[in-house]
C-alpha cells in the first residue's frame, strides 16, 4: 500500500502529549480503529491490541488506538470514552478521531476504513502495509507482525522471550 496521509488525532488519551505516526519510526505500528460501544471492537479488537502490546517488544512493535465515531455521536464523548479505557484497562495510548466534513471521522476517510473494528498495519518505515475489517485470527495476524518485523532487519527476537531460532 502507498504511503498513508497523516493521523488527525483530536485529542490523545494514555499519552504524555499529542503523537504522530513519524514517532513510531523503526518499529512496526499496529493501529486498533473502534468505537466504544461497538460489540466487535470491544469483545475482539481491543482485547487483540492489547495481546499484540503484552506479546511483542515495544521497541520493535507499537500499538495505538484510534477512536473514530461514525454514529452516536452524543454517547461517545471524550469524557465516556476517558471511562471506557479506564474500566477496561486499556493502558496503549488512544488517538481521538478529529470530526470530518462529512460523516465520517478524517483519519477513517483519509484512510479508506470501511467501519470498526479495523486494525491497520505499519512497517517501519511509516508505510500502511494492511487493513484487515472486522476480525483476524491472533495466528494470523501475529504472522503478519513478524514478517513486518523481520523485513526491518530484526535478529527475530521480536516476540517476548522469544527463543532464538
Amino acid at each position: 500500500m502507498a504511503e498513508t496521509p497523516p493521523l488527525h488525532a483530536a485529542e490523545w488519551l494514555n499519552a504524555d502529549g499529542p503523537l504522530a505516526l513519524a514517532d513510531f519510526a523503526g518499529r512496526v505500528l499496529a493501529v486498533e480503529v473502534f468505537q466504544m460501544l461497538c460489540p466487535g471492537c470491544v469483545s475482539h479488537g481491543l482485547p487483540q491490541a492489547a495481546r499484540i502490546a503484552a506479546t511483542f517488544d515495544s521497541a520493535r512493535v507499537a500499538v495505538i488506538g484510534l477512536h473514530s465515531v461514525f454514529e452516536h455521536h452524543a454517547a461517545m464523548t471524550p469524557v465516556a470514552l476517558r471511562a471506557f479505557l479506564h474500566e477496561y484497562r486499556i493502558r496503549f495510548p488512544v488517538a481521538v478521531d478529529s470530526p470530518g466534513d462529512g460523516p465520517l471521522p478524517r483519519t477513517m476517510e483519509a484512510w479508506g476504513l470501511q467501519g470498526t473494528p479495523t486494525l491497520v498495519l505499519f512497517d517501519a518505515q511509516g508505510r500502511m502495509r494492511a487493513r484487515h475489517f472486522g476480525t483476524v485470527s491472533d495466528l494470523a495476524l501475529g504472522a503478519e507482525i513478524m514478517a513486518l518485523v523481520l523485513e526491518a532487519g530484526d535478529s527475530g527476537h521480536a516476540a517476548q522471550g522469544a527463543a532464538a531460532p
